[in-house]
């Protein structure tokens, strides 16, 4: 039954396993191959299976079922030996190889026609030799670094290999999208949004293909023409609509859906995009022919009469085709047009009209086919460049819409002027075309002729010496420029470029105008033959220090970089103008037609009759109570006439001039109200607002009056914005805040960056940031933007990882490993053979030997034998000198014009910055450890393993190296192909070769790179446009739902597309006097009706870059200042209200004719502390030119504005009410070197030109120009003048060279007006306020110091609150004295007891502090008490007299708690020794607390030593503390052993003393030394060593007396070629003859000086000491020492060979000490594998076991470490056996022995060197203790249930007392226990069954019964159970007469399995049994 039972329950089993094993197939079968190979994954890491399929090919899931890929070894690394076994960076170590970047992914199927496509996406590796075939060649036949040369048969083989692979593109990537790298490129560029995995994005990309279908199409017709071709370019089905076969009417639809999307006119990439994907699609190519063809075979008359209409949209299509595409797409073009003029012609015959229009298009299409093709067979037509459609061939002078934006070859070759027509300023303009012909051709010259002209000027010095140094005036120019690396960018590719910063070390980039934002730059590298055009994308001052530019290159230099080698050098010259704006207004005036400007007959025909706007008629009435609200809030006599106007009218005909309110109505002037009256009824209003005269209030006003009746002026039918212009952000943002006064919604602000936080939220940046925004756009922007985002985050992936890259190969020098690839086979087998030289040891691991090659490695600028030396003299020229910065004062911002253009330039904050620098360095940071063999970066190099160590060479030698370095790689100096075939050895190159040679490789590896991702660059920009153009539609959208759009003139242009759209009505221009006509007139649109022109071209004017054009075509003539000179109406406001009378003067009527004063500026009060307000104090201190930047800076004039502004801070004027002026940029930094934010912060400083509109109370003005030459630059110009004299509201005082000045005739004027009122002279007089008749003349800074405290010199003696006197000089501020801290000590009595404060007078007195007595209430003592103190809250200091409750007397005082009792006391330790302890501590260790003893151990160590421990710390002498006494033995190398008493001295730890002529070794002593390889310098002029400085020397020594003076003009006493003794036979006759050898005294005797010492021997007697060897047999290895003091000889080239020979010797045997590298990396092994054979230490001590293993895997293991690990292992090892027994123990035995056991392993871990012979034998004697220890317990606890005899009782407690105890565990104590022992093994059996192990086993077999049938009853008897093994009946144990067996199979609860019979864990008849025996046959299942 029981087997039955049995049967069943296993065939049950197998049933259920086939059942599982059937679904587990089932599902297999159902799975797609990649959830196949993820099953295969699983089972792969299950240990059951792993063996099964350990042999099988890994298959990569994302390579498909049939791509299987090599796993790599692990441990994989570089040897060079092993050239081909290293894979890229990221392979390192890896087990499994990574998909490479191409490969498809599950379910991303290629179709046939995009394979190619695909497999040309390959990515790139810093290794790309990999390959198949060179990973199966021998690896042994590889060449070693020291052996030479290859074997044959692999040099052929390499040779062929090496041809196909520089001929063979790129090869597949070795680069992973996984690991970090991969990780890092997820995060995304921070331009796009969060990214997704790709698994998401091609499951995405698979649902959203969406067919097109009919409907769709047809859908489509009735939307605008930008959302057309945005859905369609976005489409995803568009493209697989166009290769399907088609129906008529779909055809017809698709050209009908097309045409009309190429109407847009907002989104022209978007068009490209959907043009191209028309352009290679079957529609093009077959569908739309057949269609054609089937027009002319129509027989249906009411079809044929619709054909026009199709052919026409035909023929429009083409022509876009063909305009966009003209080299693609002609070919295609050409064959619609070959079939549709016959059809054209047979339809034409079937009486089909066909209109005019079609054939001139048709023809139109042919000649631009022919001429296309004409330029194809020339060769001239290899690029798509976008090209204007024109019937005739016209000249540039004949049509400016066909001109070139940027400068042709020609313009920069040819001197030629253009044809150019100056701007008509006193006339009117032809007609529109002429009117914008001119403009047009008069901006563009602006910035093309310095361009031009500065690169002519260029070629023709060219040639000559100092081109560098030479200064150009109308270019920048950059010398060996480089295109680095790519970037991604918001806008497009980018690039990283360098430029050679050496002739610019004068430049201050911070202030610097160069290469600022949006700047021009052309490139070439072939004398400007060839033209690459960039524009300067983003600029970091720290960059460009380092010769770092970022530059985005037009769409006609982007084909051209694909050419571009990564060596060539190019000559960079920069325009200073800001050409984006040019561009963009340029463009506009191409596009603008000439029917289309608005206000014509006043802009083009100057007419003067200005009409109302067209919105306004005669009825029209404008509500302007909103403008008189403010007067209402004035006075209440004015709120009675205010109410008495509304209630008779409250609306007014703005028409009607009689209906107007009266200037005090609307609280404004006269004027003013003229100008508001012409701006709301003129459809052209001119508005001139002189210096104060409140022009912005005006416009405000204006607008206010425009917002408050939109009605008027706004449409049903669209809604559009109020648009104002300003030329500067700070105007823009003045005029915008003012408009927020009144309009708090529908603002936007477009424009350069904002200081103004309340405008913040209404900058375009911010709305469009919205959290809402994206929701509210509509569908085809929204899935247009997440489209284009993922194609640009596609390509930026590639691209960066290629940027990395190509960024490492500048920041050091690659890897031979990676360069492998590019350098032929012999030039290999060179390097690699290169260096053999036995004496010179090269580091091990990956060191590089391309280093040693160019010089760089470890052996420096040596020489090596047979080679020329290394030269590094011209890093002399190139090195920088570190200079310590000296610690500034912090000084207050001044905001530098770079930044302030850089803000204008710079658009809503979009500045274009790069990918996240610090991530991105950090990437390339570490991709350059694993490329590069040197990074220069960080300063060390990465295959070097030696920093510190070593022979060092110099500080200075080693910057030059690095300098040196940096300088080649910059170098764009490449080796040509040629030249190098003919190179064989490459090792005899000299130094500058060499690195021509690197130079080649290098480029060579970059140009792989380069060419791999150039189309990814493409894509990405195509993307990236699309992008821009879609950012352009969004912003549409917020423009067309504001009310009021601001724009800088700047942003007007880059925005004007995007206005064309929004169609503002109305446009306000401020600031429009300084902008010129053409931008302004790009920004009006032909919607506008009303156009409000406000400004003062009497003050700044437009700036032109070029003067010529400024001046004598008119250029700098702005629209507002045109149409003022042709006598077109204007309004100029009369009443300044900012100036003084006496300051208005002066521009009054020199530049304005009448300007009023308003009463509001009639009462101004004086300034203080000046007897004047309006002073020009002159000078004739010279100017100082900046050579950057052509400005100007006088340090007089500086020096004295600052000291009067510090004056006038001192007068207690706030900093903010005082600026100061300046007329040059130069002077700016001058100004801010003087001034401390600490005294200055607050005060203003600006150029004069950045400061038009603003004003302050109190303004200082530095003209700056004073020269010999009497040249006053812009200071002539008047509206300057204007401008600087214009800013002061109180007070002006200015300071200049006035002689100079006096030849203008406006500052003649100025100066006659200021004599006239005596405003002016050499000195100013400043007037004390305190004591007004004292006064002093100040001209220069030193002038201030009579008035230091800004009064005068006489004391101030003003009386403070205190009752003292002040003690400092007259000072005007801080009149009541509230600030000023008073010094003298305090008289104040502060308490009832007459007591006088103790502090400083200033100081708050507090409560009394005088001390006196008082009785403390709690104790009754009398205490010195603090006066204001409580004595209840005071401590008594009394001694406290309480007993504690150990009968000691309290040690604290009476006021404090009874503490701990710290009286010493006597304690006896469990040790035995007495020690003297605080009492506490005493009454703690009577409660169990350990107390350490401290008593010494001195016990005699096996050194002889007494033992420096104590009692505690050597467990009462078991762990003897290691002996601390000093070993002072002599080691080898001279030096006294500092270690403690040992029997064996480690290396010498102290810094190596050996040197020689060249260096100083830099090692620890005990460390092998470097031989020095610099030739040796012992000769004379009769002999000379040829060997090495570490070789023997080849040479005698020469004996020839020294034919030398002394200082002391006596002979020297010395030998040739050696140093002279510094004593002389005459001055030191005394010491020389010294007897010492006994030849000393001889008259021709020589002697020697000893350079370590300085001893003087003679020279015959020195020999032979130094000669002679040592006679006994054991010849001691150690250096010579000196005779009288015993120092090492070290250094002397006289005795170089001894020396050398003796450190020699004493290298091998430093070797011999250290150890073998490789015989130590394999005893590490060989202890790893013992370590992980002794399993039982992590059973027992995991923790333990990690250590020893972390241990062994450090890399900087030593001998001696070695044996202190192996001894480790040895211990714990038996420690963990013996813990493993634990569990035989009785509970109570566990505690003790573990106890001794922690202690054992404590002493074991703890840190040393190397384990003494006392520390070995005290661990062994306590181990060999707790071994005794195990056994005893063991024995004891198996015969715990019998009753022992006396005797053996007996000898177990005295085995106990003795293995328990503390004591050290003598010879003696083991041999008692071994005699005790011996005894209790008969007596306690191990097994405790009272019978032997031997009888034990006889038993068992004799029974023959399997494990589990032994149990035993409750006290521990043994009984037995056959058959089955289970309990079947209860009986009586027969000894005890205990319960045993039990019933149905079950065992008796109190009984147990008696395991100790036969090892049994369960007894055999049990569930446990029978799950075992399930899993054994499961087992046995699996491994059939």
């Amino acid at each position: 039954m029981q087997s039955g039972n049995h049967c069943w329950h296993y065939n049950n089993w197998i049933k259920r396993k086939n059942w599982a094993g059937f679904q587990l197939f089932s599902k297999l079968l159902q799975m797609d191959p990649g959830h196949r190979w993820r099953g295969q994954e699983v089972e792969m890491d299950n240990p059951l299976r792993r063996t099964a399929t350990a042999e099988q090919p890994r298959r990569n899931p994302r390579r498909g079922d049939a791509s299987a890929e090599r796993a790599l070894p692990q441990g994989h690394h570089y040897n060079r030996n092993q050239r081909n076994t290293a894979g890229p960076p990221d392979w390192r170590g890896a087990q499994h190889p990574r998909r490479a970047l191409s490969t498809p992914r599950p379910g991303e199927l290629l179709p046939n026609g995009e394979f190619a496509e695909r497999n040309q996406d390959r990515n790139f590796t810093p290794n790309p030799r990999q390959n198949d075939a060179r990973t199966n060649r021998n690896t042994a036949g590889r060449v070693p670094g020291v052996q030479g040369n290859r074997q044959a048969p692999q040099q052929g083989k390499r040779d062929h290999q090496h041809n196909e692979r520089r001929r063979e593109p790129w090869r597949r990537n070795d680069l992973s999208e996984g690991g970090r790298e991969r990780q890092a490129e997820l995060q995304g560029n921070p331009h796009f949004q969060k990214r997704r995995s790709h698994e998401e994005h091609v499951k995405d990309k698979e649902h959203s293909v969406r067919r097109l279908g009919y409907k769709t199409l047809e859908n489509l017709l009735d939307k605008e023409p930008s959302e057309i071709v945005i859905t369609l370019a976005c489409s995803s089905g568009l493209k697989e609509l166009l290769n399907q076969q088609l129906n008529i009417g779909f055809i017809q639809l698709i050209c009908k859906v097309l045409c009309k999307a190429c109407r847009s006119k907002t989104d022209r990439q978007s068009i490209q995009h959907l043009l191209g994907m028309v352009k290679d699609s079957q529609f093009l190519k077959v569908q739309l022919p057949h269609y054609v063809v089937q027009m002319s075979t129509d027989s249906v008359p009411s079809r044929r009469g619709q054909y026009p209409e199709y052919i026409e949209r035909i023929l429009f299509l083409l022509q876009e085709l063909v305009s966009v595409f003209p080299a693609s797409s002609v070919q295609e073009v050409s064959m619609v047009i070959l079939v549709l003029d016959p059809t054209v012609n047979t339809l034409r015959a079937a009486g089909v009209s066909i209109g005019e229009e079609i054939e001139n298009s048709m023809e139109k299409v042919k000649n631009i086919i022919q001429h296309l093709q004409q330029r194809k067979r020339d060769g001239t037509l290899k690029n798509d460049t976008l090209m204007l459609l024109d019937n005739k061939e016209t000249n540039p002078e004949d049509n400016y819409r066909t001109m070139t934006i940027y400068p042709t070859y020609n313009e920069v070759h040819l001197e030629e002027k253009p044809f150019l027509r100056p701007n008509l300023i006193t006339e009117k303009y032809a007609n529109a075309e002429v009117y914008l012909d001119t403009h047009f051709r008069l901006l563009r010259e602006d910035f093309v002729r310095p361009l031009r002209e500065g690169i002519l000027d260029l070629l023709h010095n060219y040639d000559g010496k100092g081109l560098r140094r030479k200064k150009f005036d109308d270019i920048r120019v950059y010398f060996n420029t480089r295109i680095l690396v790519p970037l991604c960018t918001a806008s497009g590719v980018g690039y990283k470029v360098q430029f050679d910063t050496q002739p610019l070390k004068f430049v201050r980039w911070q202030n610097s105008k160069r290469l600022l934002y949006g700047s021009l730059v052309c490139m070439s590298k072939d004398n400007f033959e060839t033209l690459l055009f960039a524009t300067v994308s983003d600029r970091d001052p720290k960059k460009l220090k380092e010769g770092i530019v970022y530059l985005s290159f037009n769409v006609q230099s982007r084909p051209l970089l694909a050419e571009v080698e990564p060596s060539d050098c190019f000559l960079m010259v920069e325009t200073t103008a800001y050409f984006e704006a040019y561009r963009h207004v340029l463009e506009g005036l191409q596009e603008i037609q000439g029917e289309d400007i608005p206000f014509q007959k006043y802009i083009v025909e100057c007419n003067t009759d200005i009409q109302a706007p067209t919105y306004l008629n005669l009825h029209s009435c404008y509500d302007l109570e909103p403008l008189m609200k403010e007067q209402s809030k004035n006075s209440e006599e004015s709120t009675k006439h205010l109410y008495e106007f509304l209630l008779r009218k409250t609306k007014i005909n703005v028409l009607n001039h009689a209906s107007w309110p009266s200037k005090e109505e609307l609280n404004l002037d006269e004027s003013q109200v003229k100008a508001l009256k012409m701006a709301l009824t003129k459809e052209l209003a001119i508005i001139q607002g002189p210096p104060g005269t409140g022009k912005t209030y005006v416009g405000l006003k204006i607008v206010q009056a425009l917002l408050h009746n939109e009605q008027i002026w706004q449409t049903d039918l669209q809604k559009s914005p109020i648009l104002v212009v300003c030329y500067t952000n700070h105007a823009l943002d003045q005029f915008l805040e003012g408009i927020y006064g009144f309009l708090h919604t529908g603002l936007v602000r477009v424009g350069g960056r904002s200081n103004s936080e309340l405008l913040k939220r209404f900058t375009l940046k911010e709305l469009r940031n919205t959290r809402d925004f994206r929701k509210k756009l509509p569908q085809h922007l929204r899935g247009a933007y997440f489209e284009v985002t993922n194609q640009m985050r596609e390509s930026e992936q590639k691209i960066c990882t290629a940027a990395r890259h190509l960024e490492c190969t500048t920041q050091g020098v690659l890897h031979e490993q990676y360069l492998e690839k590019y350098i032929s086979p012999e030039h290999w087998n060179s390097l690699q053979s290169g260096l053999i030289f036995d004496n010179i040891p090269l580091p091990g691991g990956r060191h590089s030997l391309i280093l040693e090659w160019l010089g760089l490695g470890f052996m420096g600028v040596t020489e090596i034998p047979g080679i020329s030396p290394l030269n590094m003299e011209n890093a002399d020229e190139q090195e920088d000198e570190d200079k310590e910065e000296e610690e500034e004062e912090e000084l207050i911002h001044i905001p530098e014009e770079a930044e302030l253009i850089q803000a204008e330039r710079v658009i809503d904050g979009n500045e274009l910055k790069m990918r996240t620098r610090k991530k991105e360095d950090a990437d390339i940071a570490e991709l350059a450890n694993t490329l590069l063999a040197i990074n220069l970066n960080q300063g060390t190099q990465a295959a070097l393993p030696m920093k510190e160590e070593g022979w060092q060479q110099p500080r200075a030698q080693k910057k030059k190296m690095k300098k040196k370095a940096r300088g080649e790689l910059q170098n764009g100096g490449v080796m040509s192909a040629a030249e190098e075939k003919t190179i064989s050895n490459i090792w005899l190159l000299p130094l500058k070769d060499r690195w021509r040679l690197y130079r080649l490789w290098s480029s060579m590896y970059q140009m792989d790179i380069r060419r791999r991702i150039i189309q990814h660059e493409q894509l990405y920009q195509a993307a990236a446009d699309r992008l821009t153009e879609l950012r352009l539609q969004e912003d549409l959208w917020v423009l067309k739902e504001a009310k009021v759009v601001g724009m800088t003139t700047t942003g007007a242009a880059k925005y004007r597309k995007v206005l064309q759209e929004v169609q503002p009505r109305i446009v306000v221009v401020e600031e429009a006097a300084e902008v010129l006509e053409a931008h302004l007139i790009t920004t009006l649109s032909i919607a506008c009706q009303h156009l409000i022109l406000i400004g003062d071209h009497q003050q700044l004017r437009p700036s032109a870059t070029v003067y010529d054009l400024a001046r004598n075509f008119s250029l700098e003539v702005s629209l507002f200042e045109r149409l003022v000179k042709v006598n077109v109406p204007f309004v100029r406001l009369d009443y300044q209200h900012r100036m003084r009378p006496e300051i208005a003067e002066l521009l009054t009527p020199h530049i304005y004719e009448q300007l009023e004063n308003h009463p509001s500026v009639m009462n101004y009060e004086n300034i203080k502390g000046i007897s004047t307000n309006l002073f020009f104090v002159e000078h004739d201190f010279p100017e100082e030119e900046i050579r950057e930047g052509k400005s100007h800076q006088n340090q007089h004039e500086a020096a004295f504005v600052v000291a009067l502004c510090h004056y006038l801070i001192c007068q207690d004027y706030s900093p903010s009410q005082i600026t100061i002026l300046t007329t040059y940029t130069g002077q700016l930094f001058c100004l801010r070197k003087m001034m401390p934010s600490e005294k200055y912060a607050g005060v203003k400083v600006h150029v004069v030109d950045k400061y038009q509109g603003e004003e302050n109370d109190i303004i200082l003005l530095s003209l700056v120009r004073s020269n010999e030459s009497g040249k006053i630059g812009f200071l002539q110009i008047a509206n300057r003048v204007c401008v600087a004299l214009s800013r002061a509201k109180k007070g002006l005082y200015c300071i200049g060279n006035m002689s100079i000045l006096a030849n203008v005739p406006l500052w003649s004027k100025i100066m006659h007006t200021l004599h006239a009122r005596g405003n002016i002279g050499r000195s100013l007089l400043l007037s004390c306020q305190n004591h007004p008749k004292t006064t002093t003349f100040v001209s220069k800074k030193d002038d201030f110091s009579k008035v230091p405290e800004g009064g005068c010199s006489l004391p101030c003696e003003y009386r403070l609150d205190c009752g003292h006197v002040c003690t400092r000089a007259c000072h005007p501020y801080d009149v009541d004295h509230k600030k000023f801290n008073c010094l003298k000590p305090c008289q104040k009595v502060i308490c009832d007891a007459g007591h006088r404060c103790t502090k400083l007078c200033y100081e708050r007195c507090g409560k009394c502090q005088v001390k006196v007595d008082k009785i403390i209430p709690k104790c009754g003592h009398l205490q010195k008490v603090p006066c204001s103190k409580n004595p209840a809250e005071f401590c008594c200091n009394e001694p406290c007299s309480k007993i504690l409750y150990c009968g000691h007397n309290c040690a604290a005082t009476c006021g404090q708690n009874c503490g701990t009792c710290k009286k010493k006391v006597e304690i006896t330790l469990k040790c035995g020794h007495v020690q003297q302890v605080e009492c506490y501590i005493k009454e703690a260790a009577k409660i169990g607390n350990c107390v350490p003893c401290k008593q010494k151990c001195r016990a005699l160590l096996d050194c002889y030593h007494n033992c420096p421990g104590s009692c505690h710390l050597c467990y009462e002498g078991r762990f003897h503390e290691s002996c601390k006494q000093p070993c002072k033995r002599l080691l080898i190398c001279s030096h006294e052993c500092l270690e403690p008493c040992t029997n064996q001295c480690p290396p010498c730890q102290r810094r190596c003393e050996n040197l020689c002529k060249h260096s100083k070794c830099g090692r620890k002593c005990g460390d092998l030394c470097t031989p020095c390889v610099e030739p040796c310098e012992w000769a004379c002029k009769h002999y000379k060593c040829q060997k090495l400085c570490s070789e023997p020397c080849d040479r005698q020594p020469c004996n020839e007396p020294c034919k030398k003076l002394l200082k002391c003009r006596h002979p020297c006493v010395g030998l040739c070629g050696e140093p002279c003794p510094d004593k002389c036979r005459v001055c030191h006759r005394d010491d020389l003859t010294d007897i010492f050898f006994g030849t000393e005294e001889e008259p021709d005797a020589r002697f020697v000086q000893l350079e370590d010492c300085h001893h003087i021997f003679e020279v015959t007697g020195f020999d032979r000491y130094m000669n002679e060897e040592n006679e006994s047999s054991d010849m001691i290895i150690k250096l010579k020492d000196c005779p009288r003091c015993r120092t090492p000889i070290r250094k002397s080239l006289r005795y170089g060979a001894i020396i050398k020979k003796s450190l020699c010797e004493i290298e091998k045997v430093k070797k011999l000490v250290l150890g073998d590298v490789k015989k130590m990396k394999q005893s590490a092994k060989d202890l790893l594998f013992l370590l992980n054979t002794h399993s039982i230490i992590a059973q027992q001590f995991p923790d333990l076991h990690d250590d020893l293993f972390c241990s062994l895997k450090s890399p900087a293991l030593s001998l001696s470490s070695l044996t202190v690990i192996e001894n480790k292992i040895a211990f714990i090892s038996r420690l963990a056996e013996l813990k493993s027994q634990e569990v035989k123990f009785h509970y109570t035995m566990k505690a003790k022995f573990n106890t001794k056991l922690y202690e054992c392993l404590k002493w074991i871990n703890k840190h040393r060197e190397r384990f003494t012979e006392q520390e070995l034998k005290d661990l062994q004697s306590e181990i060999q203790r707790l071994t005794f220890l195990v056994d005893l317990y063991v024995r004891y606890n198996k015969a715990s249930g019998k009753k022992l005899d006396s005797s053996t009782e007996q000898t177990v407690a005295c085995v106990q007392q003795i293995l328990e105890g503390t004591k050290k565990f003598t010879e003696g104590d083991e041999k008692v226990v071994k005699e005790n022992m011996e005894k209790l093994k008969l007596a306690l059996p191990e097994t405790g069954l009272g019978i032997s192990d031997t009888e034990r086993v006889m038993i068992v077999k004799a029974m023959g019964l399997r494990q589990g049938h032994w149990y035993k009853c409750p006290n521990g008897h043994v009984y037995v159970i056959t058959e089955c093994g289970g309990a079947m009946e209860i009986t009586k144990c027969p000894d005890c007469d205990a319960m045993i067996g039990g019933s149905n199979h079950t065992l008796e609860r109190s009984n147990q399995v008696a395991t100790e019979m036969d090892g049994a864990q369960f007894a055999v008849w049990s569930d446990t049994a029978n799950n075992m025996l399930n899993y054994g046959d499961l087992a046995e299942f699996l491994r059939q």
